[in-house]
């Protein structure tokens, strides 16, 4: 049996717990929060007023917080993109199964389609922003996709969006935390709930690949490490404008975050080492010797990234992004 079927029989075995599962880490619907929650409802005579507040608190966040929010905004609104790339995983594509991972797929999807939807109805009514030149990067980057260099390996694909959803839990907690300090309570709330919501879904993902290291550890090691020799690319690494040209957007929307300190080099840095931690990789033992060897640079790679983020120097001068007026 090739290594990809080892692979594949060990997510049809995980894959028996789905209830479990889905039951641990995902809020039922009917439970679950919606975006009207937080919204001004159009039903009721207050509802203008509460824009006009929306907009006035808007008003007192500078150019990068909202060159970062519509970023992740446009992030979050790509879902479809990463539905469909999970939907292809080996082992995932199971679509008519009810035991299958395309459960926990669907559902997943299911609740992180709500962030998006929030965030573009806020982004909206606070009047800030260039709808037009939003809604044309967001479509940009669902038909353009991604390339996250996972070969629709399970073991590879799991490993990345456990790093991934903690990185994005670390963004929307800190622009909460931006939002509270510049005095817009409301959209520091909105923030801290997306971020709650993909705390959870990190942790899940994480398990499963705790999972894994169980019943399968050299190779997935081995995928570990060749997931982080390829850098753990962002979902909007792709971000276009509105002329369409692949010019470098998502640089400049890296650099407003650091910035700000909303997400960093040092992030990075940190979110391996604790998925390091978390996953017990400096004392696993009973590994071939490739596993092995990857186990090594796994652990010394933390040290050589942090000299690196050293180096980086962030510029100072804002980009002018379309998305803002």
């Amino acid at each position: 049996m090739d290594k990809i079927n080892e692979r594949i029989e060990v997510m049809n075995h995980l894959a028996l717990g789905m209830d479990g599962i889905v039951d641990k880490y995902l809020v039922p619907i009917d439970k679950n929060w919606q975006p009207s929650d937080f919204l001004p409802d159009p039903c009721k005579e207050s509802f203008f007023d509460e824009v006009r507040e929306i907009q006035k608190a808007a008003k007192e966040l500078p150019y990068d917080y909202w060159a970062v929010l519509i970023g992740d905004m446009i992030t979050e609104e790509a879902l479809p993109t990463y539905e469909s790339s999970i939907m292809v995983v080996k082992g995932v594509e199971m679509t008519n199964d009810p035991q299958g991972w395309a459960r926990w797929t669907r559902a997943w999807t299911a609740e992180e389609n709500r962030h998006g939807d929030l965030l573009s109805k806020y982004v909206y009514l606070a009047g800030r922003v260039n709808m037009k030149a939003v809604e044309t990067s967001t479509q940009y980057l669902i038909a353009d996709g991604f390339d996250i260099k996972t070969d629709d390996d399970p073991y590879k694909t799991f490993m990345y969006t456990s790093f991934q959803e903690l990185a994005t839990n670390i963004s929307h907690k800190r622009t909460g935390t931006l939002a509270k300090k510049h005095g817009n309570a409301y959209l520091s709330k909105i923030c801290l709930m997306i971020a709650a919501d993909e705390m959870r879904h990190h942790k899940a993902y994480k398990s499963f690949i705790s999972s894994i290291f169980e019943i399968d550890p050299s190779e997935m090691m081995i995928a570990f490490a060749d997931m982080m020799k390829q850098k753990i690319v962002m979902p909007a690494h792709f971000l276009r404008e509105m002329n369409g040209e692949k010019s470098g957007v998502f640089g400049h929307f890296s650099d407003a975050a650091q910035r700000l300190g909303v997400y960093t080099a040092k992030d990075y840095v940190d979110i391996l080492d604790i998925l390091l931690t978390d996953w017990n990789v400096s004392t696993m033992t009973g590994l071939n010797d490739v596993a092995a060897k990857a186990q090594d640079y796994l652990m010394r790679l933390p040290e050589r990234l942090t000299r690196l983020t050293d180096r980086i120097k962030i510029p100072e001068l804002e980009y002018k992004f379309s998305w803002i007026d």
